[in-house]
């Protein structure tokens, strides 16, 4: 594995003829540069914060001189590092600045600005002066030797005044570049770890914009919840009741047509071609998104589903109302688990357990059958792993060659209070179709 960062870097045996010296001395030079710059600006801004014109441009300067760090620390840290700010929910610059000064990140960034104005700069060269200046000095003694004449000095302190000296302080200063390449790059990497200490996000950020990924992944399952059940209400309500009202036309007409001839046979295959449509319709609309679940929470459809497998399933289900979209993904892993085993497991039987404590709703799919299931042979729970894990859930499948196989979901999640919930928690406890 290549290494992340110069502390890594240091383990590996071929450290001094690798990139990262050189991207030590790189990250620490370009700090003395930023720093220099940062100390000016603060000087500035300093002075003018004292007729409070410069304190909305000093906390932006911390911003701003965050966003630079965090580029620049790809230097010496090839793992990404992201924005500690929020998305403001509101547009225009007030709402920007609301949400900036509110941030615990934008303080610890303009702490981070002072301190690498004052303190950090001015540490990085003197680290270069000793880890890089030092041995070019000594390396750079013949030359210096050759245009000075009878001697020289080497870094101000030792006397040069032959060729075997120089050559001599020459090879010291090789030396010392290849050792004192090991603690240069400590330096940066410690450089590098404080730079992320303050500039990447904390928990008690609020999230960032990790946070924001994370509430837009729900506004998204929300959203895709809401479309289904749409979409359910507008074929039942309309497509399958203009079914059923064709259907019974059909009928009538069947009765008004003379007995025995071609057209009563076309009326009575058309009529039930439309009973079949309408069949398969309603299945259709049970799949999308089941009315006993809208009406009635997950443990009565689960129980529904136990009472429409090709298995029989027992069930032993308590649970509250839940929100929505962890209802719908716990009824269609429930769903999926059952289809399985009719399909390809060869069980006699199958158990669902349901329960929500400590604010996890807990599922779990037994059967007997042969075992073995893989997901990758489009059994449908590679899809259904993901649509759990977008609300933070986990599927976990333990099915060993000879069975049993034990499906487990477990999706954090609050219980909805009795007044927001359709019905009052519903206990299932049941025994499938035998």
């Amino acid at each position: 594995m290549e290494p992340r960062t110069p502390w890594q870097a240091l383990t590996r045996p071929r450290f001094p003829l690798g990139p990262w010296p050189w991207r030590a001395v790189g990250y620490l030079a370009s700090g003395g540069l930023v720093g220099a710059a940062a100390g000016i600006v603060f000087l500035v801004l300093g002075v003018f914060s004292l007729f409070l014109l410069g304190l909305p441009l000093l906390l932006l300067s911390g911003i701003a001189l965050g966003r630079v760090e965090r580029l620049r620390l790809r230097i010496v840290d090839l793992d990404p590092a992201p924005d500690p700010h929020r998305v403001p929910a509101a547009p225009g610059l007030a709402a920007w600045l609301r949400v900036r000064a509110g941030e615990q990140a934008t303080w610890r960034e303009l702490a981070y600005g002072l301190l690498l104005a004052t303190v950090l700069w001015p540490l990085d060269l003197l680290v270069l002066a000793v880890g890089v200046g030092l041995p070019v000095a000594l390396l750079g003694a013949p030359v210096r030797l050759a245009v000075d004449g009878q001697e020289t000095k080497v870094v101000k302190a030792y006397l040069v005044t032959s060729y075997p000296e120089a050559f001599a302080a020459a090879l010291l200063g090789a030396v010392l570049l290849v050792v004192l390449a090991y603690p240069l790059a400590a330096v940066a990497g410690a450089r590098a770890a404080l730079a992320r200490a303050l500039l990447t996000p904390r928990e008690g950020d609020g999230g960032g914009a990790i946070g924001e990924v994370i509430a837009s992944r729900a506004r998204l399952v929300d959203a895709f919840e809401a479309e289904r059940r749409r979409i359910e209400r507008d074929l039942h309500d309309g497509a399958q009741q203009r079914l059923v009202a064709l259907t019974m036309t059909l009928g009538l007409a069947r009765l008004d047509a003379p007995a025995g001839g071609p057209l009563a046979e076309q009326l009575a295959k058309a009529h039930a071609e439309a009973g079949q449509v309408l069949t398969e319709l309603r299945e259709l609309i049970h799949g999308i998104h089941p009315q006993v679940l809208a009406d009635y929470g997950l443990g009565s459809a689960i129980a529904d589903a136990a009472d429409r497998s090709a298995v029989p399933v027992d069930t032993d289900v308590e649970l509250p109302r839940l929100p929505t979209s962890v209802e719908s993904a716990g009824y269609f892993a429930v769903c999926e688990a059952l289809a399985n085993i009719g399909k390809h497991s060869g069980a006699t039987r199958a158990a669902v357990t349901a329960r929500h404590a400590d604010g996890v709703l807990r599922l779990a799919v037994e059967d007997d059958g042969r075992g073995a299931a893989d997901p990758a042979r489009g059994s449908g729970l590679t899809g259904l792993a993901d649509r759990i894990a977008v609300l933070d859930g986990t599927l976990t499948i333990m099915s060993p060659p000879g069975g049993p196989t034990v499906l487990r979901v477990e999706i954090p999640c609050p219980a909805l209070p009795e007044s927001s919930a359709s019905s009052s928690p519903r206990t299932a406890s049941s025994s499938g179709r035998g």
